[in-house]
Parts: C-alpha cells; structure tokens; sequence
C-alpha cells in the first residue's frame, strides 16, 4: 500500500491537539517533502528519518514520498514528529503492517542511529491520548512522565526504531512505563516562626479561603519565612489539579520534578523578572511563572522594586484565573489559578513606623515609594497584613516555639470542606452572585460594613473580597453565618490599602 495514516500530538501551549501524518509514495524522481506548516526543526526530520530507516536495517524507498501533517493550519515544531514520520514510510512501503498502526500514537524525536529521544509536553499528550482511547508510546526519557497518566491511558516505551518495528509486528513486547514514586518532601513547619501572632492568623485564614495575601513589614520580621510556610498548610491537591499543574510544567521546557509533582508549586521569581518572563510568552508561547505556580502559591517579594508594567499584567489573571498570549501567528491561553503572596518594606529604608524611630525617609519619599503598586492591584488582595520587627526577647530559641503546621493545617482542611459542601469552591474564588448568596450580613453587620467603606474609601471589589474573608473566618470558627467579630476581623485586614497613600502614620 503507497498511503499510510500514523497518529500524533503537536504541543500548543500546555494543549496537546491530534496529528495526522499522512505519508504517500509516489513514482518519480527520489524526493522527500513535508507539508502541514513545518518550522524547521520538522523539515530537517527527513534527514533524520533517513539515517534511521537506514541505520535499522530498512530499506529507505526511492520514490516520490509526500509527508501531510494534519490539520495543515497548526503550526508544526520540533522532533516530536519524527517517529510518527517514519513508521508510516515503512507501512506505506510495505515494510510495516499499515493494521499494526491502529490504535497508537507515537511521541519521539529520531537520533541518527534510530535511539528514540524525549520530547517536551509528554504529559499532556498522554492525557489526549487516553481521551481518544489508544495507546501512547514514547521514549524511556518521557516514560515516567507520561505515565502519571496511567489511570486514563496505556503508555509503552522503547529505546530505538527496530524495537518499535518488532512490537508491531507481534515479536516482542515492549516495557509498560512507570511512574516513579512521588516523595513527600517535608515542608517547612510555621512552629519556627516565633511570635507574630496577627500575621501568623492572616497565614491561616489566607489558606483556608484561598486569599491573597500582602505582608508589609522591616527587613528582618519574617514576612519571608511567612511566606515559605503557606504550602505546609494548604490542603493537598486532588489528582485532577496535581495533573494540570504537572502538565503546565512539562510543556514549560524547563523540567518537571516527578518526585515532587504531587506537591502544590511554590514559585518565587526576582523582582528583575519581566512582564514576559511573569505570563508567558515568546514565539512559540510557553508558560510563565503565574501559570507554573498553577494551583499554588506565587511569592513576590519586594513587590515596590518590580517594575510596574511587570505588576499590573498581573491584574487580569488575578480575577479570571487564566492569560491569553496572543502573537502573529500563535495564540495560546494558559491556566493561572495562583494564589499570590507579596512582601514588602513600609518606606525606601524598611523602618517606617518601627518604634526605635531610625526612619529618616520623608514624608513624599514614602509616599513615592508606596505608590509604585497601583490602586487596583491593592484592591486585589484581600489580606493587608503589617508585620513587625520581633522583639529580641520573642527570638529566644529556647522559648516556646509556634503552632505546628499540622495543626493548623487541620483547621484549614475543615474550613475547606465548609467551603466546597456550600458552593463547590473556596470562597476566594466567588463570583459576585454566589458573594450575595452565601455572604449574607445582618442589618447591623451591613450597617458596620457601609460605615467602614465610606471611611476607608474602598471600592465595590473591596467590599466583596471584605465579605469572601469574613465568610472565610466564619467557616473556620465553624459559624454557619458571618457574625460581627468575623466582619470586624476582615474590614481590619483592608485599612492598609488606604495607607499606601499617607505617609507613615
């Protein structure tokens, strides 16, 4: 037979779409060409096609042989393709039986002497695949990878072309991938932190409704270490979000760490980091860091020194927990349901309002440098939080430590539960219908909460992140309704947002 169909999966993003690689031999002078909207790293694959077919013992025909990559509209990158490419050469020549091709997909890049080699996005071809019900092979360098998928899809590896050649045929059987044992690194514990008992209740209710939290404080008060215990505290990820936040890192290109993937990511960028470098993007769009800390936490420290272009795309992926990249010829959305942390100095030294009284700043320099972060991005985060220089007396290592994590992360997990029993989600992520629905306040209570919008002059986003929060504190008290102390508790997590533009008070 001249026509052979092989199935593949392009990476679009952290998209895996089908690809159907029509190869057809033809009479005429001996010529290889590839169609479908090949970049170059796809054209170049004849050559390595060629030496492989050849290196294997196969015969490469001399004919006319024409390769579609289908659908011709998708653009066509990298090796991936190379495998795929050339099992439908030997079916079509007659080498290959074109029945043993049914059923499967093939993911490799093609060295010279017919090894198979990786490729990037592995795991979210697999995740494709077993929706379309065949079965994945790919190189033993993405075979643990893929097979995190195994509960959806049946995925084989094989180290060159003749061994793939030979389970096709029905003479050997080729290994079944593996995933590798996911180890439970330990997470740092909140007992070391010592005292700090408001910023350590914001940590807490931030966890528990999945908040964003602010921690404004001088240099040295832990707002760091804060920070780099929030994982420890946060529920575990169900299979489905541990999946799509271990595809988003595959398709990243910079690695996913298969001992850890079962942990939430915590990612923790420079303040020299880009707009770009945040959201994604490029010629070939891939993921930035608000997409690889996708159902995790994303650590901005010194957020003054960002740059403020860098901060503000960081407004829409906020609410709508996703970004679109759109470019000439590629436009791609990645998810980016993040929970942001962000740290920073009260003034340009750190000490404002510190009781030693070593500020020096003025009154316009401080007011400059906390107007570097916008209104809107302020109004974005629900938790403001001023941690304090720790007294030396509170350091004493052998004074009480903390609550553990475990402890509070138990709290945090019932709070949850509250949560997804009433409306299927954390309340962070209400929209405002369900806010009205399941945030109701007493008369009094919505009296209180009118006077303190009017005199903290906040907008109607802060008053509906104010009612999410005060549900949050209720649900970890374990109150069926928001009560007074619960309002009061969240309206005073919302008065630094004014603050931003006074000078140390």
């Amino acid at each position: 037979m001249s026509l052979a169909i092989v199935h593949s999966r392009a990476r679009v993003g952290v998209r895996a779409p089908e690809v159907r690689v029509e190869v057809h031999l033809a009479g005429g002078l001996p010529s290889m060409s590839i169609v479908g909207l090949p970049e170059a790293a796809v054209r170049e694959a004849k050559d390595r096609v060629r030496a492989a077919i050849q290196c294997g013992q196969f015969e490469f025909p001399a004919r006319r042989i024409t390769v579609n990559l289908a659908p011709a509209d998708l653009p066509k990158d990298g090796g991936r393709y190379d495998l795929a490419i050339a099992l439908g050469i030997l079916a079509a020549s007659g080498q290959l039986s074109v029945e043993a091709l049914d059923g499967w997909e093939f993911i490799a890049e093609l060295a010279l002497t017919g090894e198979l080699r990786p490729v990037d996005g592995a795991l979210a071809a697999a995740l494709a695949t077993g929706a379309s019900g065949r079965r994945l092979l790919v190189a033993p360098g993405n075979g643990e990878e893929a097979a995190l998928a195994a509960a959806s899809v049946e995925v084989r590896t094989a180290r060159t072309l003749l061994e793939v050649c030979a389970a096709l045929d029905g003479r050997k059987t080729l290994p079944l991938a593996c995933p590798r044992s996911c180890t439970e690194a330990p997470m740092p514990d909140l007992a070391d932190v010592r005292g700090q008992a408001q910023a350590r209740r914001a940590l807490e209710i931030a966890a528990a409704g999945a908040h964003h939290l602010l921690l404004v404080g001088p240099p040295g008060s832990g707002k760091t270490l804060l920070a780099s215990r929030l994982g420890g505290i946060l529920p575990e990820p169900v299979d489905a979000e541990a999946l799509e936040a271990a595809s988003i890192a595959s398709a990243s290109g910079r690695g996913l760490d298969l001992a850890r993937w079962r942990q939430r990511p915590f990612r923790a960028p420079h303040h020299t980091a880009s707009a770009a470098a945040l959201v994604g993007g490029g010629s070939d769009p891939r993921p930035g860091e608000i997409s690889l800390a996708h159902h995790g936490t994303l650590f901005l420290d010194e957020l003054p020194e960002w740059s403020r272009h860098a901060l503000e795309v960081l407004r829409e992926p906020l609410e709508s927990g996703s970004v679109s990249i759109s470019r000439a010829a590629r436009q791609c959305e990645f998810p980016a349901r993040f929970q942001l942390v962000a740290a920073m100095n009260p003034c340009p030294c750190g000490w404002a309002g510190d009781p030693s009284g070593r500020c020096l700043c003025s009154d316009e320099a401080i007011r400059r440098y906390r107007g570097r972060i916008s209104g809107p991005l302020l109004e974005r985060i629900d938790l403001h939080i001023e941690v304090p220089r720790i007294p030396p007396t509170a350091l004493r290592t052998d004074g009480p430590p903390g609550e553990a994590s475990a402890l509070v992360r138990a709290r945090v997990i019932a709070a949850r539960a509250r949560q997804y029993d009433r409306c299927g989600q954390a309340n962070a992520r209400l929209d405002q219908a369900q806010t009205n629905a399941f945030c109701r306040l007493s008369p009094r209570d919505t009296a209180l909460l009118e006077r303190a919008v009017d005199g903290l002059q906040l907008s109607a986003r802060s008053l509906h992140r104010i009612l999410r929060v005060a549900r949050t504190i209720a649900d970890l008290a374990g109150s069926e309704a928001i009560e007074t102390p619960h309002l009061s508790e969240a309206i005073g997590y919302r008065k630094l947002e004014r603050g931003r533009d006074r000078a140390a008070a």
